[in-house]
Parts: structure tokens; sequence; C-alpha cells
């Protein structure tokens, strides 16, 4: 499976609670860490779900 390199680009601080929880789920706590997920439909529906928070790049 290929892999997607996922960075954390704007803060969680006034978002809903749903959006901070997928954020943690993911494995991404502070402004530009990188995490690298499998490109498993679960993932890339949470990586949709906080998209406005993250940045995607195939690795």
């Amino acid at each position: 499976m290929a892999k997607i390199k996922v960075t954390k680009v704007k803060s969680a601080i006034n978002k809903p609670l749903r959006q901070k929880r997928v954020l943690e789920s993911l494995g991404l706590r502070k402004i530009g860490q990188v995490v690298e997920h499998e490109t498993t439909p679960s993932i890339l529906g949470m990586v949709a779900k906080v998209s406005h928070l993250v940045s995607v790049e195939e690795a």
C-alpha cells in the first residue's frame, strides 16, 4: 500500500472536540509535526475531516 505524510499546519484551538480527537488519533500533537500512515480508507476519511488543519503529501 502507498503511504502518505500528514503534517499539522494549524492549531486546533477553538475547533470542535471531534476534530481535536481526529488529530490525536492521527498522532499529531504539535504544529509542524509529521506522521506517516498507510493510505487506507479510514485514514483518508480522518484526513478529510481535518483537511483545513493539515497538509498531505505522498511518501
